[in-house]
């Protein structure tokens, strides 16, 4: 595949610059692959649209705050992303101005500081991170929310650009197809659906976009992933029986796919898995997710799913009816 037929004309005005308020309030474009109908809701009508005995799984990732504006002993300005913690107790972190940042060089910010241990290329590097207080003390302090780049102010609490489910810290991006559910919303799903968590650790290819033409020499950057035996267990029980297993967000579905592959993978472990048209999936039998950036690893995904032209056509559709789009936009129920 290459990265031009992952293209698509969209106007500014419907990247989202906020969340919908409430979260469930966004809207909801379904698309039933069998049929080729196409729906529109919202995204508190997600019950009404799920099968008896389906089971969503979810990402119960955490977003730390690890966006750390920082100075340099110059005097001049830095930034460093924590993107995941490495057994050695440093990170692996985008650092800007990488061209500029020499090894050893270290930032400070108030109660943290980074040293930069080494530089990997394309603006990555190993850091130490030095903060008495602990860690994530230090960046409830002084980080600020990983936003990406199309968002242009933080949101006024930071907490809306968390899943409400989350739990493990870990991410440096929010699992964004989450973003809608509410409390409310999950407790009515819950009351006729098994609802199961897994966890993987959104990292650097949320970040960067495809810098190929040809999707198959795109190399996949690692993360770490954890399915619980219990979890596990109910996800294998409902694919085993004939019921639809639903993935909340491409990230579930990266989960999903890499665990329960054939040979399966350990519970836990790392998945560099990219799954472009063509691939055959094993275990997810339907998808929630938003609208996805062009020429995004993330789009090539749901393409797989859905198929091209009708991934094509439900963008289409979305921008004629005005749907929002990325991190804070609508959501997609594709069946």
């Amino acid at each position: 595949m290459r990265a031009e037929e992952l293209d698509y004309e969209l106007p500014p005005e419907l990247i989202a610059q906020h969340p919908a308020e409430p979260r469930d309030s966004a809207r909801l474009l379904v698309c039933d692959r069998a049929s080729g109908e196409v729906r529109h809701r919202h995204f508190h009508d997600l019950p009404d649209e799920l099968a008896d005995g389906d089971l969503l799984v979810v990402n119960d990732t955490r977003v730390l705050p690890v966006r750390v504006p920082a100075r340099r002993a110059t005097g001049g300005a830095a930034e460093v992303l924590l993107l995941e913690p490495r057994p050695d107790g440093t990170w692996e972190a985008l650092v800007r101005p990488y061209r500029r940042l020499r090894e050893g060089e270290r930032l400070e910010l108030g109660v943290l500081s980074l040293t930069l241990v080494e530089r990997l290329g394309e603006g990555r590097a190993v850091v130490r991170p030095d903060a008495p207080g602990g860690l994530e003390q230090a960046l409830e302090q002084v980080g600020q929310m990983p936003l990406p780049p199309y968002i242009h102010e933080q949101p006024a609490d930071p907490q809306r650009y968390q899943t409400v489910y989350a739990r493990h810290p870990g991410s440096a991006a929010a699992p964004t197809a989450g973003l809608h559910f509410t409390p409310e919303l999950l407790a009515r799903i819950r009351a006729r659906h098994e609802v199961v968590d897994v966890t993987l650790g959104v990292g650097l290819d949320t970040f960067r976009g495809l810098a190929v033409d040809d999707l198959a020499e795109h190399e996949m950057h690692s993360e770490a992933y954890a399915v619980a035996p219990d979890a596990a267990d109910a996800i294998r029980a409902a694919h085993d029986e004939g019921r639809r297993v639903v993935a909340v967000g491409t990230t579930s579905v990266r989960v999903l796919e890499s665990v329960f592959a054939d040979p399966p993978a350990p519970l836990e472990g790392r998945t560099r898995l990219f799954i472009t048209p063509g691939y055959r999936f094993h275990m997810t039998g339907a998808m929630v997710t938003n609208f996805h950036l062009p020429r995004s690893t993330l789009l090539a995904l749901v393409m797989a799913f859905a198929g091209i032209e009708r991934t094509r056509g439900l963008y289409r559709t979305a921008v004629a009816e005005g749907y929002r789009f990325y991190s804070f936009g609508d959501a997609c129920l594709i069946v």
